[in-house]
C-alpha cells in the first residue's frame, strides 16, 4: 500500500515594527514584520493598509492570493509540457475579495485571470480545459474553503 509522502515548510515571521514601548496601545507599535526561510532573501511584509499597515510592504492577504496563482501557474505550466503545448508566456492579474466581519474575516473567492500567449498551432482548447486539471492539482486550492475561479485569455503567436 503506498503511503502519502508529506513536506514540511519552515518560516519565520518576525515581527519589526516595536517603536519602543511595545504593544502598549494599539497605535503604539507598526505591524511591520519580515517573513523568511533559510537561504531565502526576506519578504517584508505588514497588515493591509485598512488595519494599520505599510502599503510599501506585502499584505498576508496579497500572499495568499499569489500563493494560488503560482501554484495554478506551476501546475497548468507542467501539465502543457506534458501535453505537448507550447506557452510562450503566462501572466496572471489575479484578484481576491475579502469579507470583513465584527468577528474577523475571509476570503470569499479569488479569481486567476492568466493571460497566455501559446505557440501557433496549439491547441486553444485543450489549453483551456487544462485549467481545471491544474485546479484539481493545486496544492494550495485544495487546502481553502472558498471559490477559486479561472478566467484564462489566450493569444497565439
Amino acid at each position: 500500500m503506498e503511503s502519502d509522502r508529506e513536506h514540511a515548510y519552515v518560516v519565520t515571521v518576525k515581527w519589526t515594527g516595536n517603536r519602543g514601548s511595545g504593544t502598549s496601545a494599539y497605535r503604539a507599535y507598526a505591524r511591520a514584520h519580515d517573513i523568511e526561510a533559510p537561504g531565502k532573501p526576506p519578504i517584508p511584509a505588514s497588515s493591509d493598509p485598512a488595519f494599520r499597515g505599510d502599503r510599501a510592504r506585502y499584505n498576508p492577504e496579497e500572499l495568499l492570493v499569489a500563493s494560488l496563482s503560482s501554484c495554478h501557474m506551476l501546475w497548468y505550466l507542467h501539465l502543457c509540457s506534458a501535453e505537448g503545448i507550447l506557452v510562450q508566456a503566462y501572466e496572471d492579474i489575479a484578484e481576491g475579495v475579502m469579507a470583513e466581519r465584527p468577528d474577523g474575516g475571509a476570503f470569499v473567492e479569488v479569481v486567476l485571470a492568466p493571460e497566455i500567449t501559446l505557440s501557433p498551432g496549439s491547441d486553444v482548447e485543450r489549453a483551456r480545459a487544462l485549467h481545471a486539471d491544474a485546479h484539481r492539482k493545486c496544492f494550495i486550492a485544495n487546502s481553502v474553503n472558498f471559490p477559486v475561479r479561472h478566467e484564462p485569455v489566450f493569444h497565439v503567436g
